[in-house]
């Protein structure tokens, strides 16, 4: 059962999601098409030295079995992914479509506006307690991630936070881009997901997908590339 970090009561039946198509400017991302491959990061994240107290569960009804890992220049865990659909209000994401919707990220655009969650790609991290406090470990909102799944590699960024409790979620748009059944209510992936957070990193606007991208294309080729850490 997938739990969110507020329970809200939920709401009488399920809209079908809109089938019009966006605009142009709006379309969910593409999983990239880059020089590093996800048998690439995945290689280097086979062994896992702890940086977190204790573990987290993936759903809440489930046993804590995910340790947060650290290198030099990331942190990354491997777990499922629930699907985050809260921010901007659209014709996705809503308290229609998503029993838990609320109307809200913990990181905002550069207008000071939600992020917008059925067409940017952002991971959700947990928030600080103490199990693991991201923000002293080098993660901030917009910070840039690598998302993988089977053999994709998707850039996002850093959009919102969780349970204390729980890792293993991502926006509605990052799911679709990689494949993975996007509805908030009943989508997502029960495990295999690996997300590889940079250290210190930045994408600014933190809206911007190719940004995004761009940088964690460069970012993931040095961690990939970075012969002085033995993973």
């Amino acid at each position: 059962m997938r739990t969110r970090r507020l329970t809200l009561a939920v709401a009488a039946g399920a809209a079908l999601l809109a089938t019009a198509a966006l605009p142009a400017d709006a379309r969910p991302a593409e999983p990239e098409e880059a020089g590093v491959t996800a048998a690439d990061l995945l290689a280097k994240v086979t062994s896992c030295s702890q940086i977190s107290k204790g573990k987290y569960r993936t759903d809440q009804a489930t046993p804590a079995s995910v340790p947060v890992c650290g290198t030099k220049n990331a942190v990354f865990w491997t777990a499922d992914m629930d699907i985050d659909c809260d921010g901007r209000r659209t014709e996705i994401c809503n308290e229609t479509t998503d029993p838990w919707f609320l109307p809200d990220t913990a990181f905002h655009q550069s207008d000071g506006k939600p992020l917008r969650s059925d067409t940017l790609p952002y991971v959700v991290v947990p928030s600080p307690s103490g199990t693991w406090d991201y923000q002293a470990a080098g993660i901030e909102g917009g910070g840039v991630a690598a998302v993988v799944h089977d053999d994709q590699v998707l850039y996002a960024v850093v959009g919102d936070t969780g349970p204390e409790e729980i890792i293993g979620e991502a926006s509605y748009a990052a799911a679709e881009a990689l494949g993975i059944d996007p509805d908030p209510a009943t989508g997502g992936a029960a495990s295999g997901v690996t997300y590889i957070l940079f250290r210190n990193s930045q994408v600014s606007p933190i809206e911007s997908h190719s940004a995004a991208a761009a940088l964690g294309e460069k970012l993931a080729k040095e961690f990939v590339g970075d012969a002085d850490d033995p993973r």
